[in-house]
């Protein structure tokens, strides 16, 4: 697959032909989302990022770019509204979720439902919805997630985060088999650790060497969600 400069962010991204199709990005605003949203700004997508703070939004605001503010994707009425308002859509890309590193001995209930509303829960209403909008255009249109690859090389500190991701995977690989005879493909990418500012405060002392740079997955979410992707169909891939 070719390469180009990316025009919105200096990033190198592939070539993939989105031009008029309308496409979400959950998460938009933070620190993968930039990356992702601005790789289908490049290939010619109509991109909606539903957020919730409007300094967040104004930082990592693209030109041309439809940020809609005040959507908490935790919540079951603020989604289906939001899904509901777009117009035609062609893919729906869960990029939202939140990291925690704790012992076990730590944890809390508090935390887990944190863990599990940030990331299981989020991806599970805006698959849902995004669904709902997919069937009403006809066959065809992607969703993807994104796990971890914490989920199948745990590591210590990673119980409650990997328990949230783990749902997700289960639920793209479910629901793919689920919707293949539609026409509508269903994966996730499971990056290892992405190289973000509130990635590298959350754990100071780690050696981040191996950690993923956002431009670095932006592209495989790319791929799976265009017209290119003509095949491949609940898979989890590792980036």
């Amino acid at each position: 697959m070719q390469e180009q400069e990316s025009k919105s962010g200096g990033s190198e991204t592939q070539t993939m032909d989105l031009a008029g199709r309308h496409v979400v990005v959950t998460g938009g605003t933070g620190g993968l989302g930039p990356a992702v949203v601005g790789a289908f700004v490049d290939a010619g997508a109509h991109v909606h990022v539903p957020c919730v703070e409007e300094a967040l939004a104004d930082e990592a605001r693209i030109a041309g770019v439809d940020y809609t503010l005040g959507v908490d994707l935790r919540d079951e009425a603020a989604v289906t509204g939001y899904y509901r308002g777009l117009p035609g859509l062609w893919a729906s890309v869960q990029v939202a979720g939140g990291f925690l590193w704790t012992p076990f001995a730590d944890a809390t209930r508090a935390r887990l439902d944190q863990q599990f509303e940030l990331n299981a829960v989020t991806a599970f209403l805006c698959c849902r919805e995004a669904l709902a909008r997919l069937r009403t255009r006809g066959r065809g249109g992607r969703l993807i997630n994104v796990t971890s690859q914490a989920v199948t090389n745990p590591s210590a500190g990673m119980s409650v985060y990997s328990m949230s991701k783990a749902a997700v995977s289960a639920l793209t690989e479910s629901l793919a088999a689920e919707v293949r005879s539609e026409g509508i493909w269903v994966n996730a990418v499971a990056p290892s650790i992405i190289d973000t500012p509130t990635n590298r405060a959350a754990m100071p002392d780690a050696d981040t060497s191996a950690w993923t740079a956002p431009s670095r997955i932006a592209p495989t979410l790319l791929y799976l969600a265009s017209p290119e992707n003509k095949s491949v169909t609940g898979a989890i891939i590792p980036v």
